[in-house]
């Protein structure tokens, strides 16, 4: 099953998709770029790439909560790829392993002048 950071759970709520009120809101919201970056202080962290024991590369985790994380690196990760994201906390290595659901390059101006990517991480 492929899942997306968009995917949660059905809510039991029946919607009607052919509302007039409802299409103009989704007409007027589909160009929008919501970013929560910010929300919660950066930490640095590295990112291994696969099951395998290579060598992290910078990262840092900009978001992250039960069962998900988001990671701005420097490279793109591919959709699928197992990561282990590395980082200090409270003065201990912590490691989570989970699998990229989606990434993209950032839309801010300082993300496409520093080559950043946005990836969501939903850990195991």
């Amino acid at each position: 099953m492929n899942m997306s950071r968009y995917d949660k759970p059905p809510s039991g709520n029946t919607v009607d998709w052919s509302n007039p009120e409802l299409q103009s809101l989704l007409t007027r919201s589909e160009s929008w770029s919501l970013d929560n970056r910010g929300v919660h202080a950066p930490v640095a962290c590295e990112v291994h790439i696969g099951w395998g024991a290579g060598v992290g590369r910078l990262a840092t985790l900009v978001y992250q909560r039960e069962g998900v994380m988001v990671v701005e690196t420097r490279f793109a990760i591919p959709k699928g790829e197992h990561v282990r994201v590395d980082r200090v906390q409270a003065g201990a290595m912590r490691s989570s392993w989970g699998t990229v659901v989606d990434g993209r390059e950032g839309f801010r101006a300082e993300d496409r002048a520093n080559g950043v990517h946005v990836h969501w991480v939903h850990v195991r």
